[in-house]
């Protein structure tokens, strides 16, 4: 991915508490036009990063993960169509904060993440992680959490409605609720095959307050 111009891999050294050269800067100095731009973090293969990117031409588009190998796929999937609005940054999303600056960032998708049920703060809509998406998420910006766990969909639900959260959609059987539309009809990998298990798949829709700190509701279990 060293070749790839549509891939940024930040050193650790360039990102631990400190911020990266185009924090603040993606939309004049990376993106080739300044237009929104969206985050889907924990993307893996980049399957909803490439398909926004697909439909929303005039937005920019963001996959964010770990994972070289997977984030692959979905580069190079977009740079063969010529996409210019589809980027992908290999980092941790503990570090998340390095990279945006304050109001950077119109929405964020959360797809299929690690529900982490022993560890609720390591949980992507955990308070922990949803603060630090708050510095760079503008006013009245929405997250979306789309998840085979019914257990993951429970806790951010209770969280959101907890911290009094705008819920704008919640569902936990998202194709039979009513709500699909052609953004949600975005299938990952994981999704396709948790659906061949007769899985359902959650998905809920709310928006962070910039200046509001969010807490942990009371129960954990979830």
């Amino acid at each position: 991915m060293e070749t790839f111009a549509n891939v940024v891999q930040a050193p650790f050294d360039q990102v631990f508490n400190t911020p990266y050269r185009l924090k603040g800067k993606w939309n004049p100095e990376f993106f080739e036009q300044a237009q929104p731009l969206t985050l889907e973090l924990g993307c893996g293969k980049g399957e909803y990063t490439v398909g926004l990117g697909r439909l929303y031409p005039h937005r920019n588009f963001m996959g964010v993960d770990i994972k070289g190998n997977r984030i692959w796929r979905g580069a190079k999937t977009a740079l063969e169509a010529g996409m210019k609005n589809v980027a992908f940054l290999r980092t941790r999303i503990d570090f998340i904060g390095s990279f945006f600056g304050a109001d950077e960032i119109h929405e964020i998708w959360i797809t299929f993440p690690d529900p982490q049920l022993k560890k609720p703060l390591k949980r992507l809509t955990s308070s922990r992680f949803l603060n630090r998406y708050r510095t760079f998420l503008q006013p009245g910006g929405t997250v979306n959490l789309k998840t085979d766990s019914a257990e993951l969909y429970a806790y951010t639900k209770k969280l959101a409605e907890y911290n009094q959260l705008p819920i704008e959609t919640a569902t936990d059987n998202l194709y039979h609720s009513g709500y699909n539309n052609e953004i949600l009809s975005i299938k990952t990998f994981y999704e396709k095959m948790w659906l061949q298990e007769g899985k359902a798949i959650c998905y809920i829709r709310f928006s962070l307050n910039p200046g509001q700190e969010l807490q942990e509701p009371p129960d954990e279990s979830l």
